[in-house]
């Protein structure tokens, strides 16, 4: 039993503050417990009453004969603690606290929600809430709210933090015929937060898509981890609140947590699958489509249509919005002016005119669908007095029975079109009341899509070696930290970037200004000089740089009337010397930088630099950690992207060099959570190469490090490198045992061809029919909290190759996990998978894991003896096969 059957799949409910009183919450929670269907049993809770609604009521849950699964609170909140401490003696295994008065009540109410949870850990109970509307779960009948309607039955789970805005959807829900597989309000989340509940529903074989309504997150790493794991094979739509700064503010008011930078969670978003919309309205619409159609593989969209106005309104829209409106071919063409009248519009979008029968409308709407330059079709009907809509909507719906391709429809009215919506619903096509809502739903669909290809595509190799100075790097920080500056000189910030091999400009500190002229001619004329103080940040307003210096002559001056200008302006403060640096000028000034949100830690930003950063405002935002692939994405998400790459004839740059130098940088902001800010503006780049010219750094004290180099202030986690050891097999061939990467693709798909129809077998209890990139990539782009697969490389005639896989995939909860091995054939009775299988064990205890679980067939003798030898233990067979467990 999942932990959170006991609240989702309970036998037996405890109402603790049940009442008879009519207009009250506990009324309305034993009104809706007993109406909703549920078939286990239900006991109210409230030490005044001996019955409530018919039903014996107990002093406490401690006196319920044989326990409850499930405890339901309504009580005040000053009991809420004990009556928790109460759940927990009593072997309760979960509750849902619809009381308020916690985290936003105050001081008071902060403790009791701390009490809460402590409580919570001590008995292991699981707890949705406080302050929530409940939850409903049709499948089981069971209404724990005190909303006035139950929800129907259907595939969508929703998750939301507004109990208010639960009522509301749940009133249009029931008007509009949306079914739900399970209705959350998860209210402030004590202990039960978005990521169990996606771990809980991306399991389920009911929810086929999952609905968020998002106002802060307390806990990015395990949500974007949960996020990961399930956006591939389930649509997770969030809506989030607080976009605007303003929208922020009241957000903290209303849940007492931080809202975070709306565009990291932009960033966030999309490196894990997520879709999102800005409206309630979008986040059904949505996951309405996603329900019933399969995704566009590109976004250009047909408009076919009985309404000229209706159908440029689309247009407009799908192309304010990064659609593409299709373009027909000529074949496709001269097929619509045999079947459509003569004044049809004779191009995209297809206006086949009021008075076309349904018959031709079908035909012209199949004849667009068939078109290789077309991904998706909208079909927008008014209703005419000549042309019914309801046999329009029969033809669709036969023309959708033969197509692959994605089909939305907007049946626009309401009386005369109710008719046809409802044909095109039982069609399994989406309709929508006006055009933009579809066009909006087709691109969402898309990007979704395209989304997942480009974060799980097989990412280049890093073009060379990377072996950043980090004990070098650890000391420069050290150092300013121990002398009292949280910001970095900009020597220093140069000396820290170029530890993580960033090209930074030739350059030295003068304390003279015979050392500024001699250093200026050893580097070459013409330079730059600048004042070197920790004290003074923005050197150009107190005259403390110097351009474009040309001579001996011109230093020595320069470094006086700089010094000068310093101490003119900034008396108090202190001074360094003057910084000399060869001057260097390119065609593109850009930004890169990286700063830590108060929720996702620190995020990388990218785009034009230079002084009108402000003013441009072309940014990108990413999370740490970036490979090639993730760099690229980041970088062709701004406008001088396309200046980048090269524009009408003008050469652009070395996109590899750029893409390694934010994989480099991410390096850097990963390993020393001490950087909280940190700015190269500009990186000036060409064709020839790029060059760091000026760099901010500002650092923060934080909590002594457990380790050398730890990675808890990151939300994803990073590539493992700890667990890498060099190893000698029986024919005294080395291996390099190390966790996989995206990279290593296709030496995965290269060792799949070294392996014998028995291994395989051995390994998938059954035959692999194609080894593709869609199989592959679920082996190789893994969430390291999660998952862990440990290769061996191995190098013959100068050519790396993977010589075998094992691997650990966490179960629910992150204390148990399922064993996998596997070596390729021409490694076999080398001692590699023991020595494989011995390593694995070793990490599994370092992870904090508490047991291995691993299946084997019955015929797998070999495999049944390694298992036998390390001290696993068969607790189950099932269909020829061995379930067997290890206990760390």
């Amino acid at each position: 039993m999942y932990p959170l059957d006991k609240i989702f799949k309970p036998n037996s409910i405890a109402a603790i503050g049940g009442s008879d009183k009519p207009g009250t919450v506990g009324f309305a929670l034993m009104t809706n417990l007993l109406s909703g269907g549920f078939k286990g049993n239900i006991y109210p809770v409230n030490p005044g009453h001996s019955k409530i609604h018919g039903l014996k009521s107990y002093p406490s849950v401690k006196k319920i004969p044989g326990g409850a699964d499930l405890a339901v609170i309504a009580a005040p909140a000053k009991f809420v603690p004990g009556i928790v401490e109460e759940c927990g003696e009593a072997g309760v295994g979960g509750i849902i606290i619809i009381s308020a008065g916690f985290k936003e009540a105050g001081r008071e109410g902060k403790k009791m929600y701390a009490q809460i949870a402590k409580t919570a850990r001590q008995h292991n109970i699981r707890i949705i809430g406080p302050n929530c509307l409940g939850i409903i779960a049709p499948p089981v009948g069971l209404n724990a709210t005190f909303a006035s309607r139950m929800a129907l039955p259907g595939k969508i789970a929703f998750i939301s933090q507004s109990g208010a805005l639960c009522t509301a959807i749940l009133d249009w829900a029931v008007d509009q015929s949306v079914g739900f597989s399970h209705f959350v309000s998860i209210g402030e989340m004590v202990d039960i937060g978005f990521h169990d509940l996606i771990d809980y529903f991306g399991a389920d074989p009911d929810t086929a898509c999952i609905l968020i309504y998002m106002e802060t997150l307390d806990e990015p790493r395990k949500f974007i981890s949960a996020a990961r794991a399930f956006s591939r094979t389930k649509p997770i739509i969030v809506l989030k609140a607080g976009q605007s700064a303003e929208g922020a503010k009241a957000t903290l008011s209303h849940t007492g947590s931080l809202a975070g930078n709306d565009a990291a969670f932009d960033a966030a978003f999309r490196r894990t699958g997520i879709i999102r919309v800005e409206t309630v309205s979008q986040l059904f619409h949505v996951a309405h489509a996603l329900a019933m159609q399969p995704r566009p593989k590109g976004n250009r969209l047909a408009i076919v249509t009985n309404a000229g106005g209706p159908a440029v309104l689309a247009t407009d829209f799908l192309m304010k919005n990064g659609g593409q409106l299709a373009k027909l071919s000529s074949k496709t063409m001269k097929a619509l002016d045999e079947i459509l009248p003569a004044a049809w519009s004779h191009g995209m979008p297809v206006d086949v005119l009021g008075d076309t029968s349904p018959e031709n409308y079908g035909k012209a709407l199949g004849l667009v669908l068939e078109d290789s330059n077309v991904d998706g079709a909208l079909v927008i009907t008014a209703t005419q007095a000549v042309i019914s809509p309801t046999k329009i909507a029969e033809e669709v719906v036969k023309v959708s029975r033969n197509t692959s391709k994605t089909l939305l429809a907007c049946w626009m009215g309401e009386a005369d079109v109710a008719e046809g919506r409802e044909t095109l619903e039982q069609g399994n096509i989406p309709n929508y009341r006006y055009p933009e809502e579809p066009v909006l739903a087709f691109l969402r669909m898309y990007r979704y899509g395209r989304n997942l290809e480009l974060y799980y595509e097989t990412p280049p190799a890093i073009p060379e070696k990377f072996t950043p100075q980090k004990d070098k790097a650890a000391a420069i920080i050290r150092n300013a930290i121990h002398t009292g500056r949280l910001t970095l000189t900009e020597p220093e910030g140069k000396e820290l970037l170029a530890c993580y091999d960033i090209p930074v400009a030739p350059n030295s500190v003068a304390k003279s200004a015979e050392e500024a002229a001699e250093f200026a001619h050893s580097i070459g004329f013409p330079v730059v000089m600048k004042i070197d103080s920790p004290d003074i940040g923005h050197k150009t307003e107190v005259g403390g740089v110097l351009l474009n210096i040309k001579s001996k002559d011109e230093a020595k001056a320069a470094f006086a009337k700089i010094m000068a200008n310093a101490r003119q302006h900034r008396s108090d403060a202190r001074i360094e010397g003057v910084l000399v640096e060869k001057m260097i000028s390119k065609k593109f000034e850009l930004l890169v930088g990286a700063k830590k949100d108060p929720i996702f830690g620190p995020v990388i930003a990218f785009g034009m630099g230079g002084t009108a950063v402000e003013v441009f405002q072309d940014i990108n935002l990413g999370l740490p950690p970036l490979n090639m692939a993730l760099a690229q994405r980041i970088i062709e998400r701004t406008r001088i992207f396309k200046l980048l790459e090269g524009y009408r004839g003008q050469p652009g740059v070395d996109l590899g060099e750029l893409q390694f130098l934010l994989v480099k940088f991410a390096y850097l902001v990963m390993d020393f959570p001490e950087i909280k800010e940190a700015d190269i503006n500009p990186f000036v780049m060409d064709q020839q190469g790029g060059m760091v010219l000026d760099a901010h750094i500002v650092l923060e004290k934080v909590p002594a490090r457990r380790g050398a180099f730890t990675y808890d202030h990151l939300v994803i986690s990073p590539y493992p490198e700890q667990y890498s050891k060099v190893i000698a097999m029986k024919n005294g061939q080395s291996a390099l045992l190390r966790p996989i990467r995206p990279e290593d693709e296709p030496l995965e798909a290269e060792m799949f061809e070294k392996l014998s129809r028995e291994s395989i077998y051995f390994r998938f209890f059954g035959y692999v029919p194609k080894v593709s990139h869609k199989f592959l990539v679920h082996f190789t782009h893994i969430d390291y909290d999660r998952e862990l697969a440990i290769v061996a490389e191995v190098e013959e005639e100068g050519r790396k190759m993977l010589a075998g896989v094992v691997r650990l995939v966490n179960d629910y909860g992150n204390l148990s996990a399922e064993f996998a091995i596997i070596v390729a054939d021409p490694w076999h009775r080398q001692g590699l998978g023991s020595t494989m299988m011995d390593f694995m064990i070793e990490i599994a205890r370092d992870r904090g894991l508490e047991r291995i679980t691993a299946q084997a067939l019955t015929s797998n003798e070999v495999m049944l003896a390694m298992f036998k030898h390390r001290g696993f233990e068969i607790i189950n067979r099932e269909n020829g096969s061995y379930i067997v467990e290890l206990k760390l």
